[in-house]
Order: structure tokens, then C-alpha cells, then sequence
């Protein structure tokens, strides 16, 4: 209580002394003739309002829009419409900030501004992870550190190598996120950039979270803190990186601690109107609650999250919202509301999957309609040269000509039509195979949600880690039904993706996403579906049986999985872990011992079995020929 007390009387001083600023830069706007100053004017009250209350912030920079725009001031323009798309971002509309992004890049490209553009680059990169589009976010954050260069920019570099930082780290590709993070911390230190050293820290808490590297991450956030506090750098700022230690607290285990940053960062986001991270601590309150048992709090944070979400259209993380309130619904009994939270996950996963596909359908006919409106106006010139020609030879060319050209109008309308027939139909029997494959994902997965909630009512510990081994074998046969329906190719699975998806949703189910380190060490293979499914059953089989008896309880560590195609027309399979070495499945008598068993005698294969530094299965299959 003293804590909340002292917070509320900090953000109270802070307000004073910022509305004493104000109201001095307003009285000076109201009595400036000089449209220019008047425009510097309303960029430091757009600077002073953003501290404290972000619609503010907006109102001033609407102003300045305006006056810019009613001047023709071609060097003001393009930054109040950056100031005004910054606003309306953290407002987490999303829309209008794209387009004032946008309008600010073209007004700094017709002055020349490199360093104007590069930064709303960055914003607008900003815009396109909030919209899940993390390729096209990475693409202008790298555009944006080119540019920097060229300038020899280094506070730009600096925030530049932090944003792709950020990017890889959302990509998984930490590794190399990692490198981009401590570039930017060495650049940082060399160059004594002072405001930058806030960011690179709280960037390479991110990193170091996301590495699983949590005591690290903390230790980042809260020097990352201690610079926003020391430079006074607003609230906002402040909200957002104490979430990142509320984050670092829950993910070490200290539940209390955490709810006490996430508490804090609650109230900084309200005092400064600041509804993108009043979204995201809100969903986290929700999670940490229902970590601590408090279900009842944990369903009211997570409601308001999902309708803060729905509101404004943040598809980002409703899926796993969703999910969140339906395990919520089946703590408290209520199986009804949990399964309709667990459909309208499924459906929406569906419908942003059905977007995905209309927007290459789109992008295909487009490409379709413009080839054949080139080879019509082509049809339509080779007319118009035959015409020329025949009016220069003799009569009985001309006839001859004729017919030659009748002759060929009849066999191309044929071939057409027999094309078009052909097209129809295969375009119709791709149509019924994809809705094959939807309807049996959907199918699966109603079975796999009334396992969940047939096992929730089960007390028995065995007879519930029977139920849920069971689920996860029908959900991994479901993800290879969805990506076929998915995918352009239903012949075959791209089994990287497959086998992250099947992986995480395992790790999800045994609640070990955050103690069990998941490296694919695969590239890009397509498998049919009758290699697809028994392999997806035997790495299921493996991941259970490892995350059981190879980490226990708290434990932690890495799996790695390892799966290429050799050129003897061999797939070779590896699965190993670093933990205690007590995965004996080539001895094993149980059910997941024979299943995997009869799966590898179904494929071909042999199966060795290593304990040295942890467990390794080790498994070659031997393909079909291709046909």
C-alpha cells in the first residue's frame, strides 16, 4: 500500500510540474503572432503532453498538422504528421497511424529529410508487428538502418540495430538478435549516447528473455529502469519497462513480485492514457493471477483484455487470450464458457489463416487477369499486321489466308474450352481436398477439446497424464490436416513449421514453455502425409516421454531436434536432451514404447538410443522412391 501511495504522489508531482510547463508554452501560443515560432511552439507542447497524457499529445499535434498544412510549411509538415502517427500508434489505432506515417515519409523524401524518413520508418515498423506482419516490420527497420549509415548517424545506428534486434528476437532467430543487441550496447557505450543506453538495455532484456536467460533479463530491465527514472524520460516509458520486469519476475517463479510491477505499471499507463501498454499489462495481471491461484481476478483482467482487444482490432495475442480465459472458465467449473473461449480461438487461428490465403488468392488473379489483357492486346497486334499483309497479296492468298485463320479461331476457342474445363475442375477438386482436410482438423480438434475437458474432471494423476498423452496425439495429427488445408501444396507438409507448431503446443500442455529450450536444427523439407503423420506421432512420443523423466518437475534445459534428408534417399532423425538421462524408450514395455516401435517398423527404419550428457534417440527411415 505504501508503494501505490508513493507512486501516486510521484506521478501527482510529475503532473504539476508538467502542467506548470504547459500552461506556460499555451499562454506563450495564444500571445505568438509568428506562425513559425507558433509551430516550434506547439512541437514542445506535443513533447511536454506526451510525458503525461498521450490524447493531449494528439490534440497538439492535430493543431500543428493544421497549421502546417494552412501555411504550406513543407519543413513542419512532414514531422507534426509523424508526432500525430506516434500518437495514434500508442492510442493502439492503428490504422490512422499509418497513414500519417506514410504522409510523413513522402513530406521528408520531397525535402530531402534521410534522417525524418528513417525514423518514421521505424515507427511504421512498429505498426506492422502490431499487425503480426514481422517480415514487412523487419524489412523497413533494416531500410531505416541503411539510411542511418549513409548519415553516419551513431545515436541512429544505435536505435536502429536495437529495432532489428527486436525483430529477430520476434522471429526466434535469437542468435543473431542477440548480436544485433550487443552492437548496439557497444556503439552506446564507445559513443557515450546517454538516451540510447535506456533502449539498448531494455532491448537486451528482451533478448535475454526470450534466450530464457531470465535472472540476466532482470538485471537489464531494472538498469534499464534506473535511466528512465534518472532522465526522467515519462511515464509511458516508464509503464512499458516495468511490464518487462514484471515479465522477468514471473518468469523466475516470484509470482508476488511480479504482480507488485505489473500493479505499478498499471497505474503509470492510466496516469499517462497510454492504451497499448494498459492492453498488455492488463493480459499479464490476468496470467500472473492465475499462476497465484486468484481465478476470480485473473477472469476480470482477462475479459477486459479481450475486449480491449477486440475493440481495437489487435489480433497479435487474442488467439492466446482466448485460450487463457477458457482455462480460466475450467478452473472455475464452468465448462460451457471454456469450451465457447476454446472455439472461438480455433476460429479465429482459422479465419487469420483464410485472410492470409484470400490476400496470395488476390494477389494471383491480379497476375492472371494483367497476363491475359497483355496477350490480348498482343492477339490484337498480330490482327492488325496479318490485315496489312493480306491487302498486299493477290486474292487467292487472301482466301487461302482466310481459311487458315478460320481454321485456327476454331482450334484455339476449342483448346480454350477444354482448358478452362480442365481448370474448373481442378480448381474444384483442390477446393473439396482443402475442405476435406479443414473439416478433419476441426473435427480433431472438438476431440482434443473434449479430452481437456473430460480430463479436468478426473482426479486421478495417471489416469489425467494418459488423457492428456492421448490429446496430444490427436492435436498432432490435426496440425498436419491444417497445414495442408493451409498450405499451396496438398500433396505434402513442410515439417519445420510442422514439427515448431506440434513442439510448442506439447511444451504448452506440460506447462514447460518456460523451463524447456526448444532448437530446430532442420531446413526447409517437404514430407508426404503418410511419412508426415508417423513421424509427427514419434517426435510427440519423445517430446512426452523426454519433458516426464528427462526434466522433472523444475528442472530445465534444452531439447534439440534434427531432421534432413540424406542423399542415399534416407531421412535421418535426431531428438536429444540435456537432462538427467532416465528416457530409456528402447527398453520401454509401456504404450508410447510400442507405439514408436510400430511407427518406425511402419516407415523403414531403425531406432538407436544414446545416454551420454542427457538422452539421444537417433532414427533412419528409409523413403519411397519418388514416383
Amino acid at each position: 500500500m505504501k508503494k501505490i501511495l508513493f507512486l501516486f504522489v510521484v506521478c501527482c508531482q510529475i503532473g504539476f510540474c508538467q502542467e506548470t510547463a504547459k500552461e506556460a508554452l499555451q499562454n506563450k501560443l495564444l500571445s505568438e503572432k509568428d506562425t513559425n515560432k507558433q509551430l516550434a511552439i506547439l512541437n514542445d507542447l506535443v513533447a511536454a503532453s506526451f510525458i503525461q497524457d498521450i490524447s493531449e499529445a494528439l490534440k497538439f499535434a492535430k493543431q500543428g498538422v493544421q497549421l502546417s498544412e494552412k501555411t504550406g510549411d513543407k519543413n513542419w509538415q512532414p514531422k507534426f504528421y509523424e508526432m500525430q502517427g506516434r500518437m495514434h500508434a500508442n492510442l493502439l489505432q492503428l490504422d490512422s497511424a499509418s497513414i500519417y506515417f506514410n504522409k510523413a515519409i513522402k513530406g521528408y523524401e520531397a525535402i530531402k529529410n534521410e534522417r525524418g524518413k528513417a525514423t518514421t520508418l521505424f515507427k511504421l515498423a512498429w505498426v506492422d508487428k502490431k499487425n503480426g506482419d514481422l517480415e514487412q516490420a523487419l524489412q523497413k527497420d533494416l531500410s531505416g538502418l541503411k539510411i542511418m549509415e549513409a548519415l553516419n548517424d551513431k545515436p541512429g545506428i544505435c536505435d536502429a540495430l536495437t529495432r532489428v534486434s527486436e525483430d529477430l528476437t520476434r522471429q526466434n532467430r535469437l542468435t543473431e538478435a542477440l548480436e544485433y543487441a550487443e552492437k548496439a550496447i557497444a556503439i552506446a557505450e564507445k559513443y557515450k549516447l546517454t538516451s540510447e543506453k535506456f533502449y539498448v538495455n531494455f532491448n537486451a532484456a528482451n533478448v535475454a528473455m526470450a534466450m530464457n536467460q531470465f535472472e540476466k533479463s532482470r538485471d537489464y530491465y531494472q538498469k534499464a529502469l534506473t535511466i528512465c527514472q534518472e532522465q526522467k524520460m515519462g511515464l509511458a516509458t516508464e509503464a512499458d519497462v516495468t511490464n518487462g520486469l514484471g515479465n522477468a519476475f514471473k518468469r523466475i517463479g516470484n509470482y508476488p513480485k511480479a504482480l507488485e510491477n505489473y500493479e505499478k505499471c498499471l497505474a503509470l499507463a492510466k496516469a499517462a492514457n497510454y492504451q497499448n501498454a494498459i492492453s498488455t499489462v492488463t493480459a499479464n495481471l490476468g496470467e500472473v493471477n492465475l499462476l497465484l491461484g486468484n481465478y476470480n481476478d485473473a477472469l476480470t483482467y482477462q475479459l477486459e483484455t479481450v475486449k480491449l482487444q477486440e475493440a481495437n482490432n489487435d489480433v497479435s495475442n487474442l488467439v492466446e487470450n482466448y485460450n487463457h480465459v477458457s482455462t480460466i472458465y475450467n478452473k472455475l467449473g464452468d465448462y460451457k464458457a471454456a469450451l465457447n473461449f476454446k472455439q472461438k480461438a480455433y476460429s479465429l487461428k482459422d479465419s487469420i489463416a483464410s485472410v492470409e490465403s484470400d490476400a496470395k488468392m488476390s494477389e494471383l488473379l491480379t497476375q492472371y487477369e494483367t497476363k491475359k489483357k497483355e496477350e490480348t492486346i498482343a492477339n490484337q497486334e498480330d490482327r492488325i499486321s496479318h490485315q496489312r499483309n493480306i491487302q498486299i497479296l493477290s486474292f487467292g492468298l487472301v482466301a487461302l489466308l482466310i481459311g487458315l485463320l478460320i481454321f485456327g479461331l476454331i482450334s484455339y476457342r476449342n483448346r480454350t474450352r477444354t482448358n478452362k474445363l480442365l481448370a474448373t475442375k481442378n480448381a474444384e477438386i483442390e477446393l473439396l481436398l482443402k475442405e476435406v482436410h479443414h473439416r478433419v482438423k476441426n473435427n480433431l480438434e472438438v476431440v482434443s477439446s473434449l479430452l481437456a475437458l473430460q480430463s479436468a474432471q478426473i482426479n486421478d494423476p495417471n489416469t489425467k497424464e494418459a488423457m492428456l498423452e492421448g490429446q496430444n496425439r490427436v492435436n498432432s495429427i490435426g496440425i498436419v490436416h491444417q497445414k495442408l488445408y493451409q498450405g499451396t501444396n496438398l500433396g505434402a507438409i513442410e515439417m519445420k513449421d510442422y514439427v515448431l507448431n506440434l513442439s510448442e503446443n506439447i511444451l504448452d500442455s506440460f506447462g514447460a514453455e518456460n523451463r524447456v529450450r526448444l532448437n530446430l536444427a532442420m531446413k526447409t523439407l517437404d514430407l508426404d502425409i503418410d511419412t508426415a503423420v508417423p513421424l509427427g506421432l514419434i517426435i510427440n512420443e519423445l517430446l512426452t516421454n523426454t519433458i516426464k523423466y528427462a526434466f522433472p518437475e523444475t528442472d530445465t534445459g534444452t531439447i534439440t531436434i534434427k531432421l534432413e534428408k540424406q542423399d542415399n534417399n534416407m531421412l535421418h532423425l535426431e531428438v536429444a536432451d540435456n537432462g538427467i538421462g532416465k528416457s530409456q524408450i528402447t527398453q520401454g514395455t509401456g504404450f508410447g514404447s510400442q507405439l514408436i516401435a510400430l511407427l518406425t517398423r511402419q516407415l523403414n527404419g531403425t531406432m538407436q538410443e544414446a545416454n551420454q550428457n542427457g538422452t539421444t534417440f537417433i532414427f533412419d527411415f528409409q523413403l519411397k522412391p519418388s514416383v
